[in-house]
């Protein structure tokens, strides 16, 4: 089972509702834009994990999403702590560009996307997190299993997510280049807001 799969079947019927109700659209609607959503932060995360440092940064942020329960938690800390894991993936700019492309995919509005965002982010480090902890990943095997789990979209939600992230990052893998300075490496977790980023490079300081 991918963590696409995970994340729809913790969610259920009434979670896509009250996704559905949050985006303006029907539950079928809801699922596959949820996929969307999820694919997109997955692949965001892969992205980062291209590069060792980014690897071994997430996999220690995914120690504090381990044995957590975010799709029974409160909306307003779901919203801060998945702000601030987007903001490491995507960056601030980049966030906002992944909501704008993903509107595009329901014609929703990008504000409602916004808002959805940071629900599904910390569901995707939990899920994420249990896996890491239960198959004993070391980064280049996070790597691996996050560059599978991108692989895993159908067809064209993998060509749009692709596309979306493309923009966001830049190039292909070969073309991009390692964007960290790993001698101001720190391990000390920062809220995303305390620094600046450069929308569409991944962030090895959790």
């Amino acid at each position: 089972m991918t963590l696409t799969d995970e994340l729809l079947a913790e969610l259920g019927d009434s979670g896509l509702e009250q996704v559905a109700g949050m985006l303006g659209t029907d539950p079928a609607t809801a699922r596959i834009v949820t996929q969307a959503v999820a694919g997109t932060i997955i692949g965001g995360m892969a992205r980062d994990a291209e590069h060792l440092d980014g690897a071994d940064a997430l996999l220690s942020a995914l120690d504090d999403h381990k044995d957590t329960d975010p799709f029974n938690g409160d909306v307003a800390s779901l919203t801060r702590d998945g702000h601030n894991i987007l903001g490491h993936v995507f960056g601030g700019q980049g966030t906002e560009r992944a909501a704008a492309g993903l509107s595009q995919l329901a014609a929703v509005n990008p504000g409602a996307m916004m808002k959805l965002l940071p629900l599904v982010a910390p569901m995707i480090m939990s899920l994420l997190a249990d896996r890491a902890a239960g198959r004993h990943l070391d980064a280049r095997a996070l790597a691996d299993e996050l560059d599978h789990e991108r692989s895993t979209l159908p067809a064209k939600l993998g060509d749009l997510v692709t596309t979306l992230l493309d923009g966001i990052f830049g190039g292909t893998p070969a073309q991009r280049t390692s964007p960290y300075d790993t001698a101001a490496l720190t391990r000390g977790r920062r809220s995303a807001g305390s620094r600046e980023i450069t929308p569409g490079t991944a962030t090895p300081d959790w």
